[in-house]
């Protein structure tokens, strides 16, 4: 394909400074845009509304509903921070090295304390992490780490399954107090802290460090129901929400909004194992055959970005662009000749309660038959059927949705153990070995690159992106992520009456 544009990746890996501590000056963050006439601007303990699920708990690890997890971003910090590039850049921790292959060692500032002026020390850190693991929410994002231990009250070290120099990029769980493991209101380090006014659940500011927003208290109304969320950020009665566009990406907002890339990829899984799919050049043309720029614009309504390459296209190792935007037919119909088949017979399985996904499907359906393949659309009930099939192998291509860990890692696809591995044998596919082979360091991504694109294994599609919506009356140039919805809450106000 465009193998000799792969080999400039190369060069990316020489002068990519992973190992490097972290520097009090970061020359790629932000400038942060502080509003005109400060002093006019007054301190506002009313206004600003926050939607929060009251039934389920404040706990990071214990809580399950999104609400709740958006609120924890505002209470706890995390080792580091990361921005919508997947650069991630020292929080509560000082400095990192990489002691070995597999170890990451973390130093945090001597001094930290908590909201409550208890001290932060690296057992909360290790307690923190042990918690995160065993939590619905953290616990996946944080398998390439098997365990952490504290060297002294201000190192921790972290011991990965495998070499990960991007290891660091999986340090954003929160770190919460242990001595409040058992309050109704757990404890963290961050911007804000849980109290309780006139009866009522809020959040004060959490001034000992500095932060001097203009909203002083955040006020949280029981607003369990999506609907009902989207509605409230619509009409005002709330000023902030999240949405992960997970489903319904083409409901109206009403509201001022701001993207945010949150690292789920849609992918074409592929039987490499028997049937069509079991022919390399079936499975090029397939990827030839589909137009990522009308999947993403079309079906997920512009909220995604085409997959340009295996990796995020945000990421830093997703310079070189090995896959085309749009469909090319030729190429397709050409390797549907070079495979030797005449049957072009396949069916394409899909989940049929996500209607996106199903939109999506019926669109990759029509652009392969177009270049001569005989689709059958097999549509699933339930998300559980939808499940089964795919862990038996019992399809020729399914629509796919992952949420890849921040570290970028492939081993969903490229692991025995991988929740995406289904129609890919590890053991014998070429692209694991030398994905392998480069997390090892014992090969160059253009190596596993290239592999790729000759075996296409998978297929990429598009890169979902989540949504943060805000009220109209809201000033203060809003940069919210992915993982910090509030990142500059501390510029934000509303307009005068």
């Amino acid at each position: 394909m465009k193998t000799k544009s792969i080999l400039i990746l190369l060069c990316v890996a020489l002068f990519a400074s992973v190992f490097t501590a972290c520097s009090s000056e970061n020359p790629s963050k932000e400038p942060e845009t502080q509003p005109k006439n400060i002093s006019t601007i007054p301190k506002d303990n009313t206004s600003f509304k926050l939607c929060y699920t009251q039934s389920d708990s404040l706990n990071p690890y214990k809580c399950e509903t999104q609400n709740n997890q958006i609120l924890s971003q505002l209470v706890f910090e995390s080792l580091f921070s990361i921005d919508d590039n997947y650069k991630a850049s020292c929080n509560i921790a000082e400095k990192y090295e990489y002691t070995n292959s597999k170890t990451l060692r973390v130093t945090i500032p001597g001094d930290l304390t908590f909201s409550d002026n208890t001290s932060l020390t690296a057992d909360d850190i290790t307690y923190s992490f042990r918690n995160a693991v065993k939590s619905n929410y953290w616990g996946s994002s944080l398998s390439g780490i098997s365990s952490c231990y504290a060297v002294s009250s201000s190192v921790v070290d972290f011991q990965l399954e495998y070499p990960n120099s991007y290891a660091q990029n999986l340090l954003i769980f929160p770190i919460m107090s242990e001595s409040s493991e058992t309050s109704d209101y757990p404890v963290g380090s961050g911007r804000y802290y849980f109290a309780e006014e006139n009866e009522k659940t809020v959040l004060k500011a959490n001034d000992k460090s500095g932060f001097s927003p203009y909203f002083t208290t955040i006020h949280l109304e029981n607003i369990p129901a999506s609907d009902s969320i989207d509605n409230a950020v619509n009409i005002g009665s709330v000023s902030l929400t999240f949405r992960d566009l997970s489903r319904d990406s083409s409901k109206k907002i009403d509201s001022n909004y701001k993207l945010v890339n949150i690292n789920n990829l849609v992918y074409i899984g592929i039987n490499n194992k028997k049937g069509l799919g079991a022919n390399s050049y079936i499975r090029k043309a397939i990827n030839s055959a589909i137009d990522r720029d009308i999947l993403a614009n079309s079906a997920y309504a512009g909220f995604a970005k085409t997959a340009s390459s295996v990796f995020n296209p945000d990421f830093e190792l997703s310079t070189t662009e090995i896959f085309e935007a749009s469909s090319d037919a030729n190429a397709a119909k050409q390797a549907m000749l070079q495979s030797g088949l005449s049957d072009f017979s396949i069916s394409l399985l899909v989940n049929g309660t996500n209607a996106d996904r199903v939109a999506c499907a019926k669109l990759i359906e029509q652009q392969l038959e177009a270049v001569g393949f005989n689709v059958r659309l097999s549509v699933s009930d339930t998300y559980e059927s939808y499940e089964k099939r795919i862990q038996k192998e019992d399809f020729d291509l399914y629509l796919g949705e992952i949420k890849i860990t921040p570290d970028m890692s492939l081993r969903h696809f490229f692991s025995t153990k991988g929740s995406a591995h289904f129609g890919i044998d590890p053991k014998k596919s070429i692209s694991a070995d030398e994905y392998n082979k480069y997390t090892d360091g014992e090969a160059e991504l253009g190596s596993f690159l290239i592999s790729f694109s000759e075996e296409m294994p998978f297929i990429p599609v598009l890169y979902r992106q989540g949504m943060i919506c805000f009220s109209k009356e809201m000033n203060g140039d809003m940069q919210g992520t992915g993982t910090d919805c509030f990142k500059n809450i501390e510029n934000w106000y509303f307009k005068s009456e």
